[in-house]
Order: C-alpha cells, then structure tokens, then sequence
C-alpha cells in the first residue's frame, strides 16, 4: 500500500520593499509584480497625480517593488516613422 504524501506548500514569499508613486515606501512579503495600496491615509492621498479612481471601485496607488522599470519605461525607445 502507498504511503500518502504530505501537501506541498508553496515557499513563503520574502519581503520586498515596494514605492509609491508619492516615493513613500512599504515592505511586505509578496511575490505579485505590484500592489494596490487602498488606504489613502496620507493628507495628500486625495490630491495625489498618482491616485487611480476606478468606476464601482475604491481609489487607489500602484505600489511597484522599488527597482523596477515603469510598466510603460519600454515604450520610451519607440521610434515613430514619420
């Protein structure tokens, strides 16, 4: 009779240090690309260029693991022909 194998559990994620588009930064242990950081508890939150107000949804600021190009850094080197 086989012996039951035990439950493989997925390695714990280090923690990463993610930035704000405000420069604040927050470590957490995740293993996503960037985070939603939803609180807006910051007086200038409200106010904040970086802010996204989603339709049905609450505001929010992308967090990005400090490091990390811009999502959209690879369209500056696109060269338009005329």
């Amino acid at each position: 009779m086989p012996r039951p194998r035990p439950a493989r559990t997925a390695p714990a994620a280090s923690p990463v240090t993610f930035r704000a588009g405000c420069g604040r930064e927050w470590a957490a242990a995740s293993a996503e690309a960037d985070l939603a950081y939803t609180e807006q508890a910051y007086p200038d939150c409200p106010l904040c260029p970086h802010r996204v107000e989603p339709e049905g949804g609450p505001p929010f600021c992308t967090l990005r693991p400090v490091g990390t190009a811009h999502p959209f850094a690879a369209l500056a080197g696109l060269e338009w022909p005329e």
